[in-house]
């Protein structure tokens, strides 16, 4: 286990499905840039960016954005039918991913990075945020991955020593509190929606109805997930008035959205991420 560091630079990346490919470019400009961050928590698709980041994988999830998910293995109506979950974390955490895979992740450059990461869950059962970290992880494993994305009614929940997870954006869907209160110094937050949005609970009441029966804690989890969106947001700003934090966000989405496939949207996204994530070194760079 590594020691916690006093002062850290930490980020954040909030995912958002397929927008997440703009995640993937702010990191693969980092990777890029060499720039290095000592704290780092990701949610849902963001769990996935983190990864290769930790792993000093640059574009190895633009790959997975913009290629593989055209593919009827990765999701789709199909896998809906077949598998209970339009999505196949299976097949992109499992299939693709493992050693043995197309695009293995790079399991040993994590364990040897001294970051201090964590991958968030959501307990389905009591709805409460859980927060994984290289404890949990093992090659050619990344139940953790998993169920950081697997979100409700899309994806069945997944199990981690017999507990069931959904999409970490239920518990915490912007842990900004967390990371300064785990001694971030200075902190990126990454968006995949415009910072100046703020989010309404419409769509996400009508999915809780769905799984409520069987989650209660989670669906009311996830009732409130955009109220608590937006006051993460807002903690985030607060703290960007006095130079501890920067948010990177696109100014529009380029018609993406959490399960659109459109390859020329992605790779307009992809680009924006990677441009804007030009403020961050200037943001490290000041005192």
């Amino acid at each position: 286990m590594f020691r916690r560091l006093k002062y850290e630079t930490g980020v954040i990346d909030v995912g958002g499905g397929m927008r997440g490919i703009y995640g993937t470019g702010v990191f693969d400009y980092c990777l890029d840039k060499g720039i290095n961050f000592s704290y780092g928590i990701g949610i849902s698709a963001g769990s996935a960016n983190l990864a290769s980041y930790v792993g000093g994988q640059r574009g190895r999830n633009y790959v997975f954005y913009r290629d593989y998910s055209s593919r009827k293995e990765y999701m789709g109506l199909g896998e809906f039918l077949h598998h209970h979950s339009f999505l196949n974390l299976d097949y992109i955490y499992g299939t693709l991913s493992n050693s043995d895979g197309e695009n293995p992740l790079n399991y040993d450059g994590i364990m040897k990075n001294p970051m201090e990461w964590y991958v968030a869950g959501t307990n389905a059962i009591t709805g409460e945020a859980r927060y994984f970290d290289r404890n949990d992880i093992k090659r050619d494993d990344y139940s953790i991955l998993k169920a950081s994305s697997a979100i409700p009614v899309v994806c069945e929940p997944q199990y981690i020593d017999n507990v069931p997870y959904f999409d970490g954006a239920l518990g915490n869907p912007v842990p900004v509190k967390k990371a300064f209160e785990d001694g971030c110094d200075k902190l990126v937050l990454i968006l995949t929606k415009p910072e100046s949005l703020i989010q309404t609970p419409d769509n996400e009441k009508i999915l809780a109805k769905m799984f409520q029966s069987k989650y209660p804690n989670a669906a009311h989890q996830l009732e409130l997930r955009a109220e608590r969106y937006n006051e993460g947001v807002a903690l985030a700003q607060e703290y960007a008035k006095d130079g501890k934090a920067i948010i990177i966000s696109p100014d529009d989405t380029c018609g993406v959205d959490t399960l659109v496939k459109n390859k020329s949207s992605l790779q307009k996204l992809y680009e924006k991420g990677y441009s804007d994530a030009e403020k961050i070194f200037s943001f490290l760079s000041e005192n």
